[in-house]
């Protein structure tokens, strides 16, 4: 089956051979002395658990692959974050709400990521408490000062110009703000390449806030095809994607990359890197079959059409081929399927990752 999507070229990258086929990552030696992980809930790994908040995946069968233990990570197994950990040859970050998230864990850097959280503040509330972009900021800026205490002022310039710093957010902002209009106004308010602008305008200054603290290797994913994932889609036609919200999306990740643009040309000594996720989960959803899928169009766990239209419930069983799908959930890609986008971040042209990919940014002084 063709999946249609108006106004996205499909073009299938040379690079999705095998390598990218493949879910195993090789950990080598420590690119990074640490990466800062900021987002939703595409790169929680647990930090909800600990706010009172129904936004949580804290259950079985959450993590059925990663060894039975359901860790808050939305995923069978680990999250794009995780699998970008091994490929820098570091451990993957706590989660910033773990009360044991202190002293030396800490020199490896943290994830503050939140599960519901948007670059809004208000994005998301619907399920309980989060934090949002800036509140993630706030949360970083005080471990920046816990580090300060920890190593000469010399030593952590240098740890703070070698990290790593990860942002992932925007689709809440559409699917738990823009697109519940019954929930929020901001549909009724501004046309959607308005909304677009608001967006990154508000992303624009904590970027730039980030800058200020002394970070200068900053990786920013976009928001990929929303109108694709099983929670949408279960309100398309059959075979379809929901074309007006994809469409929707044009606008803020075309915003994202010319702001790369912007905040390279102004900030010296640091590199600002898009990820263009829409073209990564673009081509995997186009032609599922060339990256080893056999199912791309509803979730391994959930309930409804295209087991979307409720999310994976507690103790539900899940499909068993779980390699084969795209989706994990009505929201998340599976474990497999963030190998593939972790790797086209990490290694791929710039037209997967602009205007360097994470490992040629991770080389430059």
């Amino acid at each position: 089956m063709t999946i249609q999507m108006r106004g996205y070229a499909f073009i299938v990258a040379v690079m999705a051979s095998v390598m990218f086929q493949q879910p195993e990552l090789v950990t080598g030696q420590a690119s990074v002395p640490a990466m800062f992980v900021l987002g939703d809930s595409l790169v929680d790994v647990g930090n909800n658990n600990f706010l009172a908040s129904v936004a949580r995946a804290n259950y079985l069968p959450y993590g059925i692959d990663l060894n039975f233990r359901p860790t808050g990570r939305f995923s069978n197994g680990m999250n794009f974050v995780d699998l970008l950990a091994q490929l820098l040859g570091i451990s993957s970050p706590p989660p910033f709400a773990d009360p044991t998230t202190w002293g030396t864990r800490i020199l490896g850097g943290v994830n503050y990521a939140s599960a519901a959280g948007g670059i809004l503040d208000e994005s998301g509330q619907h399920y309980g408490d989060r934090f949002s972009l800036s509140q993630q900021v706030v949360n970083l800026e005080g471990t920046l000062s816990q580090l300060r205490t920890m190593m000469s002022p010399q030593n952590f310039t240098d740890y703070l110009t070698k990290s790593l710093v990860v942002l992932v957010f925007g689709s809440n902002d559409y699917l738990n703000n823009y697109l519940m209009p019954n929930l929020y106004s901001s549909s009724l308010r501004y046309r959607p390449p308005e909304f677009a602008n608001l967006l990154i305008n508000q992303y624009a200054r904590q970027l730039l806030t980030l800058y200020s603290l002394g970070l200068r290797k900053i990786f920013i994913a976009g928001v990929g095809p929303l109108g694709c994932i099983p929670n949408q889609r279960a309100t398309a036609p059959p075979g379809r994607c929901v074309d007006s919200v994809n469409q929707i999306l044009g606008t803020f990740n075309q915003g994202l990359r010319s702001l790369v643009d912007q905040l390279n040309q102004r900030s010296p000594g640091a590199i600002y890197v898009y990820g263009n996720t829409y073209r990564a989960v673009g081509d995997i959803l186009n032609t599922p079959a060339t990256y080893g899928f056999s199912v791309a169009d509803r979730a391994c766990c959930g309930t409804g059409r295209n087991q979307g239209q409720i999310t994976c419930l507690p103790l539900q069983n899940p499909c068993p081929n779980r390699s084969q799908y795209v989706f994990w959930d009505a929201f998340h890609p599976t474990q497999t399927a963030n190998s593939i986008l972790v790797r086209r971040a990490f290694y791929g042209p710039p037209t997967d990752a602009y205007p360097v990919n994470v490992q040629q940014m991770t080389l430059l002084p």
